[in-house]
């Protein structure tokens, strides 16, 4: 891609008005498009460096840069598909939702998109430069709007998705939002009791003298040990964390941890429903938009973010390649209900694969809702009782030494 550069530029806009401004482009040929698609006539362009001292943008190297989610993407498709449902052009369009994005990257990115549209590109090619941003899914239901001559619906289904992903996110957002709160709690309060309520009592328990008991003596070896097993807890969790991020997605790494979470005893059927649920509706939309099986199938495998059907996906495409059906291989798939694989299997004979798809994840959103419900429901006690425990324990702990010592009184 051409290296972006600098232009002042001066020009009149439609009511005759002197205006002068600064933009990004590759060239001066793609200023003047650009101006023109805003409704300005140019005067003069010059090329200018990016800026320094306060007119630079202060850049940390996008440490504290801020990501474009899955909710910025739903609201960027649905105001395009709007605007170019009331006969917009795509530039003019592509310029307005620069303009007006609140997140910094996204209105950047659509900048260097709309200037590769500009010169000459296609609008799935452009946004195809900008994997980080936009994921294959997006690009080739746009791809398949271009070739079809159905540009709108096809980023009305993008927006109709990506809303339904912002709510399966929302929902399990609800449900881990109380366990992760009440944890953080009894952590800090345990931090607190080891730091500051410990070291008072084992002053006391010196005084007095005699043997403590097990418990105490522990509690009061992790009071005098804080000193540095804290800052290695600290050590612990950044490396942890650093290590989280390099591996997440590495195959070797995913084929143990995600088939180990649909094992988990409370979380482990919500996982499989997430992402069942995911796996259909991102596979409905590519049908629904006349992408190719095996191309939608490539994509879609990818993006349910689970391990098994992913490589139930890889046998469903070798059985499309020799002719075969889609859904008998995915009925030798543990994670697939019947329900799931007989759906599908009535959908493609019936010629409404497309319509089967999306009532099954219709089926497995509302399954989320209501296991979610279930399981906060289910947390809430099972979280109490747990603080209660760790709590108690150290209270418990604290005060048996002063117990035996009126038993002993």
């Amino acid at each position: 891609m051409a290296a972006t550069l600098t232009f002042a530029y001066t020009g009149r806009d439609s009511s005759g008005k002197v205006v002068k401004g600064r933009v990004d482009a590759s060239g001066e040929a793609s200023v003047v498009s650009r101006l023109r698609t805003m409704g300005i006539a140019p005067i003069t362009i010059k090329q200018v460096s990016a800026g320094t001292g306060l007119n630079r943008d202060i850049s940390l190297g996008g440490v504290f840069d801020k990501k474009v989610s899955i909710k910025d993407l739903a609201v960027m498709s649905r105001q395009l598909a709007t605007m170019i449902g009331a006969g917009l052009p795509l530039l003019k369009a592509l310029t307005i939702l620069a303009d007006q994005s609140e997140n910094p990257k996204l209105a950047s990115t659509l900048d260097e998109v709309r200037s590769g549209v500009e010169e000459g590109s296609s609008f799935s090619d452009s946004l195809a430069k900008h994997p980080r941003i936009f994921p294959p899914i997006f690009v080739n239901l746009v791809r398949a709007g271009e070739v079809g001559g159905f540009l709108e619906t096809s980023l009305d289904s993008i927006a109709k998705n990506y809303e339904k992903e912002v709510e399966l996110k929302a929902t399990i957002k609800s449900a881990l939002t109380y366990p992760v709160v009440v944890l953080i709690m009894a952590l800090l309060a345990v931090v607190g009791m080891i730091l500051f309520i410990v070291p008072v009592f084992e002053d006391l328990f010196n005084d007095l003298g005699g043997e403590l008991p097990l418990p105490t003596r522990i509690l009061v070896a992790i009071s005098q040990n804080m000193v540095w097993l804290g800052p290695l807890i600290i050590v612990l969790t950044i490396v942890g964390t650093f290590w989280w991020r390099a591996n997440r997605h590495t195959p070797k790494f995913r084929s143990v941890w995600e088939p180990a979470l649909l094992k988990m005893p409370v979380f482990g059927e919500l996982f499989k429903k997430i992402a069942i649920a995911r796996f259909t509706r991102n596979f409905g939309t590519m049908v629904g938009a006349g992408v190719p099986i095996l191309q939608a199938l490539s994509i879609v495998g990818s993006t349910s973010g689970n391990w098994q059907i992913e490589q139930a996906v890889q046998s469903v495409q070798d059985s499309v390649r020799q002719g075969r059906s889609i859904a008998a291989p995915l009925a030798t798939e543990p994670i697939f209900p019947t329900m799931v694989t007989q759906m599908i299997a009535v959908g493609e004979d019936s010629g409404a694969l497309e319509t089967m798809l999306e009532k099954i994840s219709d089926f497995y959103d509302s399954e989320v809702q209501s296991t979610t419900e279930a399981l906060t429901s289910l947390i809430e006690p099972l979280m109490i009782a747990f603080l209660g425990v760790i709590l108690g324990g150290m209270i418990v702990a604290l005060y048996l030494p002063i117990f035996d010592i009126f038993n002993q009184i």
